[in-house]
């Protein structure tokens, strides 16, 4: 990237990049991803008040905390601005854009891999792939975003995204080992009923279980009304 002096916002979420740079606007773009991500969990969250949902973003919440504690611990400065450059932070190891990718991303791997259903052949299952290939590339435009505008330097981004690694694993095993036999007791419980809590973990395909319930729920009450418009 060539120095330039000139810095201009992208105004939606106030990430800078160089005027006139094409890839660092495509960039900046990129760096938003772990904003709109959590944005997707919180609407996702108050819709469908899924428990696993839930506790999926639980972790990304803990992850990102544990990375605004490292930063203060480590105390390893951001590179320097530009003069033009608004200053966002003094601290930048370990990114927490990149560690919020690491998470996210190895946890939905491991999901897709090993908690979601499978069906009976591998094309079938092809999807699972194209997914996750996807979400790896999105990362690693999110980590060098980092680096190209100038928020940190290479060493704090790669820490931040191996950790996310570790965290995002480590998160998944507690989920799927320790959590996951909770969630019928929740759900089932007067909180969870008030807040309207679900478990759909044994569901192997919740978007059509859901599909078809609702086609269901339909006729029938489409029945009775025909029913009553008769009598």
């Amino acid at each position: 990237m060539e120095p330039n002096d000139h810095w201009i916002p992208l105004s939606l979420l106030f990430v800078e990049f160089p005027a006139g740079d094409l890839i660092g606007y495509i960039l900046a773009w990129f760096s938003m991803v772990p904003m709109f991500i959590s944005v997707g969990f919180i609407t996702l969250i108050i819709i469908r008040r899924d428990l696993h949902t839930a506790s999926y973003f639980g972790g990304i919440v803990l992850n990102g905390a544990i990375s605004i504690a490292l930063k203060h611990i480590i105390k390893d400065r951001r590179p320097p601005p530009s003069p033009n450059q608004i200053h966002i932070g003094i601290y930048g190891m370990p990114s927490s854009h990149s560690q919020f990718m690491g998470f996210f991303n190895t946890y939905l791997i491991l999901f897709l891999l090993f908690r979601l259903y499978r069906n009976y052949n591998w094309i079938d299952d092809s999807w699972k792939i194209v997914v996750s290939c996807l979400t790896c590339i999105v990362t690693v435009l999110v980590c060098i975003s980092r680096v190209y505008l100038g928020y940190h330097f290479v060493s704090q981004v790669l820490c931040g995204a191996l950790l996310g690694m570790i965290l995002g694993a480590a998160w998944f095993c507690t989920v799927h080992l320790i959590l996951t036999p909770f969630f019928p007791v929740i759900a089932a419980s007067l909180i969870g009923e008030f807040l309207m809590v679900r478990d759909s973990t044994l569901i192997p395909h919740v978007m059509w279980f859901e599909y078809k319930s609702s086609r269901s729920e339909a006729r029938n009450r489409q029945r009775k009304v025909t029913g009553r418009k008769s009598q």
